[in-house]
């Protein structure tokens, strides 16, 4: 799942190299930490959120096949 979410982020960013993904495991869910540089934050959230909605959704859609829950969290 992060490499999806990492994916997409640097797809929509200006600098790539700067996304971070972390990871975080636990018995039935996921949680993903996503980093970007201070000036690809509001590309990433877009519009009244509706980027970063749309990210989540995706990757929930893509842990149902694995019976997973997962939560994305963009971090500053």
């Amino acid at each position: 799942m992060g490499e999806l979410v990492k994916y997409i982020a640097q797809s929509l960013v200006n600098y790539p190299e700067l996304v971070e993904i972390k990871e975080i495991k636990g018995n039935r869910s996921i949680t993903i930490e996503l980093r970007v540089a201070p000036d690809d934050m509001g590309k990433i959230i877009g519009k009244q959120g509706k980027i970063a909605k749309a990210i989540r959704t995706v990757v929930k859609a893509a842990a149902m096949k694995e019976d997973k829950k997962v939560n994305v969290e963009i971090i500053q």
